[in-house]
């Protein structure tokens, strides 16, 4: 079998945790629990009839308190942008995270995921600032682990790119 590392990265409680617990149980939580450190979870998937083993980092949020640590996308197959729709200065964060993972991991998958869609009436990400992002050949996927759009599409669209 397969064996994948993917690593989860952005903000402060943008929903990283949340898309994670939705993709590998199934289940999502109104309360707010912060990560510290590294969560490390796992799904196999199959694709193109091969299992594949996924280990998703679920990385703490950096805030201006604390930087995520190199060390930790280290090893990653490919890896998750996630920003949250309602908060606009998740988006820069994420594109600093973004320079960080491809100057460790080197050249591999990422996604970038804007989650809270169901909150899209309070988005201030635009949708100008999202075809700034596919213009510059990144692939966006916008989710929401609260009412599972798209989490499942988003982990196994970043699981078909490792195998590619």
């Amino acid at each position: 079998m397969i064996k994948k590392k993917i690593t989860m990265l952005g903000a402060f409680a943008v929903g990283k945790t949340s898309l994670v617990q939705r993709f590998v149980r199934s289940i999502f939580s109104e309360k707010y629990h912060t990560t510290i450190g590294v969560k490390i979870d796992q799904k196999i998937v199959q694709i193109d009839h091969q299992d594949v083993n996924l280990l998703l980092w679920d990385i703490h949020g950096e805030d201006e308190f604390q930087k995520v640590k190199p060390a930790y996308v280290m090893g990653s197959a490919g890896f998750f942008i996630v920003m949250d729709g309602t908060r606009k200065n998740t988006m820069n964060i994420g594109l600093d995270l973004l320079a960080m993972a491809q100057k460790v991991a080197g050249n591999v998958p990422f996604i970038i995921l804007i989650n809270k869609s169901d909150l899209k009436n309070d988005w201030e990400i635009t949708d100008s600032d999202i075809n700034n992002l596919t213009n510059k050949g990144y692939s966006v996927i916008l989710t929401s682990a609260k009412d599972n759009i798209e989490v499942e599409k988003a982990f196994l669209t970043l699981a078909k790119k490792l195998l590619n």
